[in-house]
């Protein structure tokens, strides 16, 4: 397993994450019921796969199925040393007493006493509401004060965007990481003809920086499905390659429920010849 120095953390994670959106939710991009008992226990399983070949990074949120993906966690890691792990959750909640009660739900579901990583669960912040999410009394501060307190070693946020609120976050030099959207097709946070993009704005200011929807969520597979249906190539791999490719990122998510899609994304990471020379891929000239 490929591991890499998450941010400026201090704490060395595997690049390759366990994403829990897809073992929560229920029908996410293919049929599953996470309420099914035989569904429910081949997550737990994977996550226990995941664990004994290498996989460190663990990010879940309690919108991923009403906390039916930390409850997973919980069972799945139940026995795991929490030093030997990279546990990451996110809040629910607006004011200080919604948000403190939300962890302490989350650390029930995760039978833990503290998780690493607590996140703020976002898509897109206008430069307002960046403000008052830093604003005295506001949610950052209630982060802070569940970091004093011991219930989360850091504290980071997540986003779908490349605009200015994110940046007023990630300028504040209060966070610790940041989960973005960043894969093949949504190439946003990454321009290095400019070079542009969240990923150099995190990497300068020493944020730990992980990708959501890293194989694009099926999209780019519902693409060539529609433009090319005789097609018959597994794209996936190569797409979670690519994100790997990037010496910017720290961790790739990728949703996984069954002890199969653990070792097959495990085997993948581990092909290093399966890796790309980005700048390559972005010349213009020849």
């Amino acid at each position: 397993m490929e591991y890499r120095q998450f941010g400026s953390t201090g704490r060395e994670v595997s690049r390759l994450g366990f994403g829990g959106a897809v073992a929560g939710l229920k029908n996410y991009l293919e049929p599953f019921d996470p309420d099914d008992k035989d569904s429910y226990a081949g997550v737990v399983e994977a996550i226990g796969k995941a664990v004994e070949l290498g996989v460190t990074f663990f990010d879940t949120a309690p919108g991923y199925g009403e906390r039916r993906s930390e409850r997973m966690y919980g069972d799945g890691l139940r026995g795991v040393d929490p030093a030997s792990i990279f546990l990451a959750t996110k809040l629910s909640g607006k004011t200080r007493d919604d948000i403190l009660r939300s962890v302490d739900e989350s650390l029930k579901c995760l039978k833990r006493d503290y998780v690493d990583l607590i996140q703020i669960h976002g898509s897109s912040y206008s430069p307002e509401q960046a403000e008052g999410i830093m604003a005295e009394g506001g949610v950052l501060e209630a982060m802070e004060e569940l970091k004093r307190q011991g219930a989360t070693r850091f504290i980071g946020f997540t986003t779908e965007d490349n605009n200015d609120g994110m940046f007023m976050l990630m300028k504040s030099g209060r966070f610790d990481s940041v989960q973005m959207c960043y894969n093949f097709i949504n190439q946003h946070a990454y321009e290095p003809s400019r070079p542009f993009g969240s990923l150099y704005e995190a990497k300068k200011r020493g944020m730990g920086t992980l990708t959501m929807r890293t194989a694009t969520s099926d999209t780019f597979q519902r693409w060539v499905r529609m433009v090319n249906p005789g097609n018959t190539f597994d794209y996936t791999p190569h797409l979670i390659q690519f994100v790997l490719s990037n010496p910017l990122v720290d961790v790739a998510l990728v949703g996984m429920r069954t002890k199969e899609f653990v070792v097959r994304n495990v085997d993948i990471v581990n092909d290093m010849a399966g890796r790309i020379d980005l700048k390559r891929l972005h010349e213009r000239y020849v």
